[in-house]
């Protein structure tokens, strides 16, 4: 099984393995992918619900709800949950909830900010790492294997810690993604050489007690393990947590209690405009400008 390169000097290494060990943690790039056999096995092909991200085997699931935060005044900042932004604006709090549904508006989702509320919107598509950490700490009370997990990084991200085409794929549809190996204290781990928060989209332990799905498209993580696990889930006070079913929708449209508006139109695309080639002019012809009447040759040309 190939091995992370040594840290040594500081150099980033370009070749099929993970790079820089002190960015990437404990973890080992591996080529065999069938560890995630049982969740390709498992998983519906897409259909916009819980089960499309995990396996519909397991006994129970929930739901984390990527936090907010809001700036502090001594430059710090603070989590914030989806509860207090619901209430802020009179909506309902509940587990399939969406932030646009919630917000009120589609321009929250990216851009503007709610001054006193929060400041900077929830993540998309990555596990923030401190609640990654806090996740981890909890499923740790409900594996053997904690020692040895499984990581899927999905291909599509800038910064892979890997070159594309040079390892073999977790065939999950639409999202591909290739098989680290390391300890669970690894959940926090960022997978991007550029700094970016591209958190593990999948990871179990070793004995498939439990499995988490970060997909890159949602504000939240998916959970599905054993009722005692889902349960400690939702028990810890670090966690936003819902408890859901494998049934749940998780598409922009899922909040069913909060109004939801309209997607911003799609502006239309502006008609090019096309001017007419100035054609060329000779000293024995005239320049036609105009869909009108050829004019007269010049007198000194011999008429046809």
């Amino acid at each position: 099984m190939p091995r992370l390169p040594s840290e040594a000097r500081g150099r980033v290494t370009y070749s099929r393995f993970v790079v820089e060990s002190r960015a990437f943690g404990d973890l080992e790039l591996v080529d065999d992918v069938s560890p995630a056999d049982w969740i390709t096995a498992s998983v519906r092909n897409f259909e916009y619900d819980v089960g499309s991200l995990l396996p519909v085997t397991l006994a129970a699931y929930a739901r984390v709800l990527h936090p907010a935060s809001r700036a502090t005044a001594d430059g710090d900042s603070v989590d914030v949950t989806w509860s207090e932004v619901a209430a802020a604006n009179g909506r309902v709090a509940h587990a399939a909830m969406e932030w646009v549904a919630i917000t009120g508006d589609w321009k929250f989702e990216q851009h503007a900010t709610q001054p006193g509320v929060w400041d900077q919107p929830p993540s998309t598509g990555s596990l923030p790492p401190p609640t990654a950490v806090s996740l981890a700490r909890v499923l740790a009370r409900f594996t053997a294997t904690p020692s040895d997990c499984w990581f899927g990084v999905w291909e599509g991200y800038g910064n892979t810690p890997f070159r594309p085409g040079s390892v073999p794929l977790i065939a999950l549809p639409q999202r591909k993604m290739a098989l680290l190996r390391g300890p669970l204290h690894a959940a926090g781990t960022a997978f991007s050489r550029m700094g970016w928060p591209d958190s593990a989209s999948l990871w179990w332990p070793d004995d498939r007690t439990w499995c988490v799905a970060t997909d890159i498209d949602l504000m939240s993580t998916y959970i599905a393990g054993s009722a005692q696990c889902t349960e400690a889930v939702l028990a810890d006070e670090r966690l936003d947590a819902y408890a859901v079913t494998v049934d749940q929708a998780v598409h922009w449209q899922s909040d069913t209690v909060n109004p939801t508006p309209d997607p911003p139109a799609v502006p239309k695309a502006i008609p090019r405009r096309v001017f007419p080639r100035r054609p060329r002019s000779s000293r024995n012809s005239s320049i036609v400008t105009s869909r009108g009447p050829r004019p007269a040759p010049p007198a000194d040309t011999p008429g046809r």
